[in-house]
C-alpha cells in the first residue's frame, strides 16, 4: 500500500481537495486501484449537524454517512463509492479512544495524545486505506489522504505528529508527501511572492514532515525566479516544485499535473506499476476541458434556494447540473436567487431586490430547488415552483423542492389553503407532508433517511424511467426528516400530479411528474451525490434536455443523443467529432 498525504499551508481552501482527487485521477488512469482519505481536526464526529454556511453542503455516502463535501469531489473525480469511515474527524478519534478506556482497554495505563490518539489516527488509516472503493471488490494500491485545515492549528497537531511517526512505520518508499501553498501576487507590485510558501514549509519541516512535491497555486502560471527560490529555500528539486494556476475548468487540474511529470515523479518516488501508455482515462477529461472551453450555446438555471450567498452550499447540485450541460453541449449559467426575496414581504421591505429576484427566475430556461431545512424562505420557494408550473417552464424539485411542489400544487390546484408540511406548520388541516417514523425530535444528530434506498417505478410513462434507460427500479441517496403523507395520494393524482415512484413497501413517495407540462419532477432523494462528469445524473439530465429544449427529440430518438453530443469512444481522440459511437444514457439502478 503506497499513501499520499496532502497538506495545505498559508489558507485555507485553498484547493487541496481538488488537488487530491486530481493526483487520484492521474494515478487511477493509469491502471492503479485508488482509494481517498479526508482527515478533518474539527470534534464533531460528523458533518450532519452543520449549517452549509460552516464548511459549505453536508455530502451523504452509500452507507448513509454525512460527510465533507471533499468526499463528494473524491467521488466524482474517481469514480468510486466511499464509506462514512474515509472521514476522519477529531471526534471519531477521542471518541473511539475513550471508549476503549472505558471499557478497560488501556489496562490502568494513563491515555495520552502521544502514543494513544497517534496510534488510533494510524490504525484507523491504514485499516480504513485496505477497504475496497471499487465496483469489482479489488484492495486499493494507492490512498491519497487530505488533512483538512493548514500546518500549524492548533486541532491538527496530533495529526502531523502521527503522519510523522506513520512515514517511518509504513517506510519511506510508501509514503510521500505533497503541501499545497499560496503564492500571492500583489497587485500594487505584480510580483509572485514566495515568502508564505517558504514558510509554511518550514513549520511542516519543524513538526517532522518533509514535503517531496510543492503545489503552488497562484493566479497565473509560476515564473521561473519563483520555481527556483522555493526550490532553494524548501530543500527541493526545481522539478518538485509543480504550478497549479487558476484554470477555466477543474476538469484541466489533472491535465495540469501529468503534463509537470507528476506521474513519473510518483513511479520513481513510490515504484509504482506503472507503464507508460496512453491512458484512455485522462483522454475523456482532456475532451471534457476542450468541450467546456468550446462551448458557445448558453443555457440559464435558477437555483432557488436559502442558502445561496455561499456556492459551496450546492456544490453537487451545481457540479450536476455542469454534468449535464456538458452532456447537451450548452455552457451553463446557474443564477442564485435567494427564496425570501421573491417572498410579499420583501416588497414592502426592498422592492428592488424583489424584482431584481423576480427579473433572475423570469429570465431563466428552468427552475430547480434543492434540498433544505427549516422555514425561512418556504414561502419563496412555492412561488417560484408556482410560476415554474403556469408558465410551462422546465422545473426540477430535490428533497424539500418535491415536498414543496406537492404543497403549492395543494393549495394552488386542488384549493387547500393551508397546505403545508408539519414541519414549518404542525396544525395545518391539510398536512401534505409529514415526519417520519424514524425521526426522534430530542437528538439532531444521524436521526434522519439517510443513504442509499431503492425506489420502484410504478409508471411506464413516467418520463424519468424513460432517461434512467427503462429500468424496473433506481437506488439513490436520501436525505431527509419528512416525507409526502401517503393517504393524500388520490387527490393529487385526479389532478393530473402522477406519483411514479415509490419505496420498495409502496409506503414512501419518491418522485413525481405532473402531466400536460414540458418537464416538471420532484424527488425525494438526492440524485446529485450519484451524478459523474461522464455519467450525468438522469433527473438534471432531464431538467437540462428540456431548459435546452431538446427534451422531445432526446425522448423520440429512444434517449439518444445526436452524435455531435456524445462523448467519443476513441481513446486517442480530443474531438468529439471524432469517431462517435452513440451512447446511451447511462442507467445507475444497479451497483
Amino acid at each position: 500500500m503506497k499513501y499520499i498525504l496532502v497538506t495545505g499551508g498559508v489558507i485555507s481552501g485553498i484547493g487541496k481537495g481538488i488537488i487530491a482527487s486530481s493526483v487520484g485521477t492521474i494515478l487511477k488512469s493509469c491502471g492503479l486501484h485508488v482509494t481517498a482519505i479526508k482527515i478533518d481536526p474539527y470534534i464533531n464526529i460528523d458533518a450532519g449537524t452543520f449549517s452549509p454556511y460552516e464548511h459549505g453542503e453536508v455530502f451523504v455516502l452509500d452507507d448513509g454517512g454525512e460527510v465533507d463535501l471533499d468526499l463528494g469531489n473524491y467521488e466524482r473525480f474517481l469514480d468510486i463509492r466511499l464509506t462514512r469511515d474515509n472521514n476522519l474527524t477529531t471526534g471519531k478519534i477521542y471518541l473511539s479512544v475513550i471508549n476503549k478506556e472505558r471499557r478497560g482497554d488501556y489496562l490502568g495505563k494513563t491515555v495520552q495524545v502521544v502514543p494513544h490518539i497517534t496510534d488510533a489516527i494510524q490504525e484507523w488509516v491504514m485499516k480504513q486505506a485496505r477497504i475496497s472503493v471499487d465496483d469489482d471488490g479489488v484492495e486499493p494500491q494507492v490512498c491519497v489522504i487530505e488533512l483538512g485545515g493548514t500546518v500549524g492549528d492548533i486541532e491538527s497537531m496530533p495529526f502531523i505528529e502521527a503522519f510523522r511517526q506513520f512515514q517511518f512505520k509504513v517506510k519511506r518508499e510508501n509514503f510521500c508527501n505533497i503541501h499545497v501553498s499560496l503564492v500571492p501576487q500583489p497587485n500594487a507590485t505584480g510580483e509572485q511572492k514566495t515568502k508564505p510558501t517558504q514558510n509554511s514549509v518550514r513549520e511542516l519541516r519543524g513538526l517532522g514532515l518533509s514535503p517531496d512535491l510543492i503545489m503552488c497555486r497562484c493566479s497565473s502560471p509560476l515564473e521561473t525566479s519563483a520555481k527556483e527560490k522555493i526550490s532553494m529555500f524548501c530543500h527541493v528539486e526545481p522539478t518538485q516544485v509543480i504550478c497549479v494556476h487558476d484554470v477555466s475548468s477543474v476538469y484541466r487540474v489533472p491535465l495540469l499535473l501529468e503534463d509537470q511529470g507528476v506521474v513519473s515523479y510518483f513511479c520513481e518516488r513510490l515504484s509504482l506499476p506503472i507503464e507508460v501508455k496512453p491512458r484512455k482515462m485522462l483522454s475523456k477529461w482532456k475532451e471534457m476541458a476542450d468541450r467546456s472551453a468550446r462551448l458557445l450555446e448558453h443555457v440559464s438555471i435558477a437555483l432557488v434556494g436559502k442558502y445561496t450567498k455561499l456556492a459551496d452550499s450546492y456544490t453537487s447540485v451545481v457540479k450536476a447540473l455542469e454534468h449535464s450541460a456538458l452532456a447537451v453541449n450548452h455552457k451553463l449559467e446557474v443564477k442564485y436567487i435567494d427564496s425570501a426575496d421573491l417572498e410579499t414581504a420583501t416588497l414592502q421591505g426592498d422592492p428592488v431586490k424583489y424584482h431584481e429576484a423576480w427579473q433572475k427566475l423570469c429570465s431563466s430556461h428552468g427552475v430547480l430547488v434543492p434540498g433544505g431545512f427549516g422555514v425561512r424562505g418556504t414561502e419563496g420557494k412555492m412561488h417560484a415552483i408556482s410560476w415554474a408550473r403556469k408558465q410551462n417552464k422546465p422545473f426540477l424539485g430535490v428533497c424539500l423542492g418535491m415536498q414543496l411542489a406537492v404543497c403549492e400544487f395543494a393549495r394552488n390546484v386542488l384549493g387547500w389553503e393551508d397546505a403545508n408540511s408539519t414541519e414549518f406548520h404542525p396544525e395545518s388541516t391539510h398536512p401534505v407532508v409529514i415526519d417520519m417514523p424514524e425521526h426522534n425530535p430530542g437528538q439532531m444528530g444521524g436521526t434522519m433517511r439517510l443513504g442509499k434506498r431503492r425506489t420502484i417505478f410504478k409508471s411506464s410513462t413516467s418520463v424519468l424511467r424513460k432517461l434512467y434507460g427503462g429500468v424496473d427500479f433506481v437506488d439513490e441517496r436520501h436525505r431527509h426528516r419528512f416525507e409526502v403523507n401517503p393517504e393524500l395520494k388520490q387527490h393529487f393524482e385526479q389532478k393530473g400530479l402522477r406519483f411514479v415512484g415509490e419505496d420498495v413497501e409502496g409506503e414512501r413517495m419518491e418522485i413525481i411528474e405532473l402531466d400536460d407540462h414540458c418537464y416538471f419532477v420532484g424527488v425525494q432523494y438526492h440524485p446529485e451525490f450519484t451524478s459523474r462528469p461522464i455519467k450525468p445524473s438522469p433527473p438534471y439530465f432531464g431538467l437540462l434536455l428540456a431548459a435546452a429544449g431538446k427534451l422531445p427529440g432526446y425522448l423520440a430518438k429512444g434517449c439518444r443523443l445526436s452524435p455531435r453530443d456524445t462523448y467519443s469512444g476513441s481513446s486517442g481522440s480530443s474531438s468529439p467529432e471524432a469517431d462517435m459511437s452513440e451512447l446511451k444514457s447511462p442507467s445507475l439502478s444497479s451497483d
